[in-house]
């Protein structure tokens, strides 16, 4: 699909239609087509030509990746711009055949709710979609959609508005948000970001803060920290804005409005924190083409199940190692089941690696997965319980990234889990007959190895020496007993 956005026009092209989306291209032009509509009343005539451009070579390689069906979506610039119906006629000749939708501004908000709540489905609070030409806001409700608004407060109109003059922006933010009531309803919820400028600000203070892992979706800044960063933002000059570390060139004058805007809705919503998305309108696009049963799928099993069959060995094993792990950890949350869950199926996926890269190729292919389901957390988790499955250097400096996300308890509970994989795959070399042969068992300061006489597994050193470092992660004793069958 392609949006054509106030500021930007993108090429996306999404492979299947799983839970998670997989964009295998995704291609962005900024050329700000809606810069000076509000003064002039017209599309940028500079961008215009270009534009028609750009999107005829988006029309050459969606046809030539066999990419179907390819829509166009058309946001604020086009829709509010005088010449917007001719631009669109203009377009249709260079892209025959392909459907190209106006949006109005409820339309817009509905698909951009749509997209975060495939990434958030429990999504609670307000969500603000910044554009170049407008702000959509939506409030969430335990994951359902409510009210809905579209504001011409996109980082470039307001800035035209505003004569470029940061004072009155916040003037002309504060008016539009007061005439929604309906916003207070976030105090003390998320306000979940979406929108090219506000995933700028993100990027900006990942690097300032060094944080570990350079990935916007679910990023997370507590109140206070968002006003700081808007207050940095504001007031700075544009060389300042040049030098700050993630910065985006092509984005630095809207900075300034995208933070006035920002701060402004803090203020309205009296949200407690924000929470970055890297789901929007696109990905709301994609979530209509999903059957319902495949929208109730958990995001994070789903993420699992769709590495697993693409990187594991055998899809029946996580099953198994889910119900064999499970002794370890009782009592658990459905959250904890659901990530130890996930966790047993990502478990194989280094076993096509080279075996001395396999600890650290894993630990980076969770990480860094594009799966829209995870927070920074599970990602944390899960990719250092893979790692620890293939017995890494435990002082191996990549394994830095999780434990610099997870608190003490958490990191137990991934270092015991590892060391059960660990154990699992020992015993039943990958394959769900032969660990159907043991069992764990947990009794007082004990864990005993329970294996079953002439199962096909046997009490060799190394499953001696891994059933002991798995009790000592417990505090507990190791013990394996041998019983007849049946």
């Amino acid at each position: 699909m392609v949006d054509l956005g106030s500021n930007s026009v993108r090429l996306v092209v999404f492979e299947g239609r799983g839970r998670n989306p997989l964009a295998i291209f995704n291609e962005k032009a900024v050329l700000g087509l809606g810069r000076g509509l509000q003064n002039t009343g017209r599309l940028n005539e500079e961008a215009v030509p270009q534009a028609l451009t750009v999107l005829e070579r988006y029309h050459a390689i969606a046809r030539a990746m066999g990419a179907a069906p390819l829509e166009v979506l058309a946001t604020a610039a086009v829709r509010d711009a005088e010449n917007g119906p001719a631009f669109a006629a203009a377009l249709a000749e260079r892209m025959p055949g392909v459907p190209i939708r106006i949006l109005h501004g409820e339309e817009e908000a509905a698909f951009s709710a749509d997209g975060v709540l495939l990434g958030f489905p429990q999504a609670d609070g307000i969500l603000g979609d910044l554009g170049g030409g407008s702000l959509e806001v939506v409030e969430l409700n335990q994951g359902r959609a409510g009210a809905t608004e579209s504001l011409p407060l996109g980082a470039i109109r307001l800035a035209d508005r505003a004569g470029g003059e940061i004072a009155r922006a916040r003037a002309i933010a504060e008016a539009e948000l007061a005439r929604l009531p309906w916003l207070a309803h976030g105090k003390d919820r998320d306000l979940y970001l979406v929108g090219g400028a506000w995933r700028a600000l993100a990027k900006i203070h990942i690097a300032q803060t060094a944080y570990p892992l350079s990935i916007v979706h679910h990023y997370v800044l507590r109140r206070e920290e968002a006003r700081d960063l808007c207050a940095v933002l504001m007031t700075a000059t544009r060389r300042t804005l040049e030098r700050l570390p993630g910065a985006p060139s092509k984005r630095l004058q809207d900075l300034p409005f995208a933070a006035v805007a920002l701060r402004r809705l803090l203020r309205a919503t009296g949200a407690r924190r924000v929470v970055f998305s890297a789901n929007g309108l696109r990905e709301g696009w994609y979530a209509r083409r999903l059957s319902p049963e495949v929208r109730r799928e958990d995001p994070l099993l789903a993420a699992g199940r769709e590495m697993a069959a693409r990187y594991g060995r055998d899809t029946a094993l996580p099953a198994a190692l889910s119900s064999w792990t499970a002794p370890l950890f009782a009592p658990e949350t459905p959250d904890a089941a659901a990530l130890r869950q996930a966790a047993c199926w990502l478990s194989d996926i280094g076993s096509h690696d080279h075996p001395d890269y396999r600890a650290e190729q894993s630990f980076l292919r969770v990480l860094r997965q594009p799966g829209i389901g995870l927070d920074h957390h599970e990602r944390a988790f899960l990719a250092l319980v893979v790692a620890l499955r293939y017995e890494p250097e435990l002082d191996a400096p990549w394994l830095g990234t999780a434990r610099m996300l997870l608190d003490a308890g958490t990191l137990r509970r991934a270092e015991v889990l590892g060391a059960a994989l660990r154990l699992a795959y020992t015993l039943s070399g990958g394959t769900p007959g032969l660990l159907a042969g043991t069992a764990l068992v947990r009794e007082k300061e004990t864990l005993t190895l329970r294996l079953v006489e002439g199962g096909g597994v046997f009490a060799g050193d190394s499953v001696q020496r891994r059933v002991e470092a798995l009790a000592a992660t417990l505090g507990l004793t190791a013990s394996v007993q041998v019983a007849p069958p049946g």
